[in-house]
């Protein structure tokens, strides 16, 4: 038995040697794109923008930024040389600059949420039934991860990085005073070997192994999660997870006086080691079947206030897994570590085991009670408690979440006159919002960077010139319909080629971040094209978009990135699309109901122009 445990072990050390060994030998390093390349593409992005005075102002202090023998040529060098002496050149910095550094709280403003299609139960039965084979799931995708048998995936024939899996389980963000950092416990030797579940505000470490290292059948899983339930019943207690939903710098306060205590110390190492959190989540009031999209994102989001289930989670974690007792279940995750693409991957892998019936026999040996995580609260603590619960709900209460399923028409559609679905998505997006706000404004997609060693990701930007002319055309009866389908391939076929460029690893955000950067890494002060007004307008991003890369009825939302702008993500399908649009409704000028309203006639209004009724 000892040497069986000892071979599978070896096994898979060399198995995750082997992965990441071809997650860096498979793809490219990350290129730093040419400095001229990069500002020209800057002043062209900020022309639909910026009124032309601005702009020569502008193109000035570019110019001279950009010159021979200037400061941009010499950080230029120091970008490059950084290239060849690191791993990736922006990585860690956009790690630290975008994620660590913030201060905003990580739920609404930061996490994403996913919320997947309702499965068929209604009660706490089928919530634990369905817990276990969700377990089972994540379970199997870990041990493929392990072993190196994740199948390589391909973006346009050229195969993507492979690092981020490895690194989703038994990862967890740790709040500081200046800035945060990221703890990964997983080892391919004596890592973790438990979860973390929460239910009614209570934590517990449930181990999902065996002692031979096999992970425990889905009735074994299923019989642990209802000792669990019976271990936790609605009870007075404090919901210590809302903690972690405060602004970082409180929250890294109140995190030290919690960790002086021994007990409170032993149980968030529990927590932040485990290999992911399952939070079961109680009933919620019942609600229309036309705003339940809705409600259920925002709960996958948020937990839907201090009365309800914010405090059955623990935001700093990698991986979240809420499962509602009607069925509603989703997918929070934490992007210093996580993002889209790979949290795709995982989800694919969830539904497609979840269709197989479980035939595995659970052996008779008894299994140790799942541990419960004590927290010892005094009077700071509890102060600390209250005023994340104020603060959560005054954000929650803040956020204007609209979801809906656009039904006329799919990613087909835009195909049929070959056209790219999402640059066609893009433009109705900035159609709505000029409809709403009679102007345009900065806007950013997500590109990823995996197609090179370490890549994240950079923004695809938009409004470009091409977009302005045609949303200006769109609702002008004097311009032809012929003319109008003309701009609209034009600012299509604009916006899939920065499409195309982002993904080469030529989009512009990434690298003047990085040339920002390496002036303060130099010692210098911060350049002043950087100070200019330009340069903050157009990384006032009003509209955060990003498109959900799945084939199921997902629905993936976030917080705006300002206060005064929206976010909208899209999930397009064959035949329809889901979206959701989010808005603060401090800001009176922004109302997310509004915006999905305007987006959805501007969406039928574009396939009218293509596809006009007879």
């Amino acid at each position: 038995m000892i040497l069986e445990k000892l071979s599978r072990a070896n096994f898979v050390l060399r198995s995750r040697k082997a992965f990441v060994r071809q997650a860096h030998s498979a793809v490219p390093p990350q290129p730093v794109p040419p400095l001229a390349q990069t500002l020209q593409r800057y002043l062209r992005a900020l022309e639909p923008l910026l009124p032309s005075d601005e702009l020569e102002h502008t193109q000035k202090m570019v110019q001279r930024f950009g010159s021979p023998g200037g400061l941009g040529e010499r950080l230029q060098k120091g970008l490059d040389k950084r290239a060849r002496h690191t791993h990736n050149w922006i990585t860690d910095w956009w790690i630290q600059w975008a994620y660590l550094e913030s201060r905003q709280p990580l739920a609404v403003h930061s996490n994403p949420a996913i919320s997947l299609p309702r499965r068929d139960f209604s009660d706490w039965r089928g919530q634990l039934v369905f817990a276990s084979k969700l377990i089972s799931a994540v379970l199997d995708f870990k041990a493929r991860v392990d072993s190196g048998r994740l199948s390589v995936e391909y973006m346009r024939g050229r195969p993507l990085c492979l690092e981020l899996f490895p690194q989703l389980f038994s990862s967890c963000r740790v709040p500081g005073p200046k800035h945060d950092h990221v703890v990964h416990y997983g080892r391919p030797r004596r890592g973790p070997t438990h979860i973390t579940v929460v239910r009614n505000y209570q934590f517990f470490q449930l181990d999902v192994y065996n002692s031979d290292g096999t992970p425990l059948t889905q009735s074994q899983i299923h019989a642990q999660l209802c000792r669990i339930r019976s271990q936790s019943w609605k009870t007075d207690k404090e919901p210590m997870g809302i903690l972690t939903s405060e602004h970082r710098h409180t929250w890294g306060q109140a995190y030290n006086r919690l960790l002086q205590d021994k007990v409170n110390k032993e149980s968030v190492r529990l927590i932040e080691k485990g290999l992911f959190t399952l939070c079961l989540d109680s009933p919620v009031m019942r609600i229309s079947d036309e705003k339940y999209a809705s409600r259920m994102a925002a709960q996958i989001l948020h937990g839907g206030g201090t009365y309800s289930n914010s405090g059955n989670r623990w935001f700093d974690k990698t991986l979240q897994f809420v499962i509602g007792e009607d069925g509603s279940w989703g997918l929070l995750y934490e992007q210093a570590t996580a993002e889209g693409p790979p949290i795709a991957t995982l989800l694919h892998h969830i539904l497609q085991y979840c269709k197989k019936a479980d035939t595995v026999r659970a052996p008779l040996i008894p299994l140790p009670m799942p541990k419960k995580l004590y927290f010892y609260i005094d009077p700071a603590i509890k102060w600390d408690i209250e005023m994340a619960k104020q603060n959560l709900d005054i954000l929650i209460n803040d956020l204007d979440i609209t979801c809906f399923n656009f039904q006329r028409f799919g990613k087909e559609f835009p195909k049929q006159f070959i056209l790219s679905p999402n640059s066609f998505i893009q433009l109705a997006i900035q159609l709505a919002y000029y409809r709403v706000h009679s102007e345009v404004c900065a806007t950013c997609d997500i590109a990823s960077l995996r197609m090179f060693r370490g890549g994240r990701t950079d923004y695809i930007r938009s409004p470009t010139n091409q977009m302005l002319s045609f949303i200006q055309a769109f609702d002008d009866p004097s311009v032809s319909r012929e003319a109008k389908v003309e701009l609209l391939r034009e600012a299509v076929e604009t916006y899939s080629q920065l499409t195309d460029q982002a993904l080469q690893g030529q989009g512009i955000d990434r690298h003047l971040l990085g040339l920002k950067l390496q002036a303060i890494e130099e010692g210098l002060s911060v350049p002043r094209m950087f100070m200019d007004t330009a340069y903050g307008l157009a990384t006032h991003f009003k509209l955060r978009t990003g498109q959900v890369p799945t084939n199921t009825d997902s629905v993936m939302c976030f917080g705006p990135l300002v206060p005064d702008g929206y976010a909208v993500c899209y999930n397009p399908q064959s035949d329809h699309v889901h979206f959701s649009v989010t808005a603060f409704n401090c800001c009176e000028e922004t109302n997310a109901e509004h915006l999905a309203l305007t987006l959805e006639s501007a969406l039928c209004d574009l396939q009218e122009l293509l596809q006009p009724s007879p």
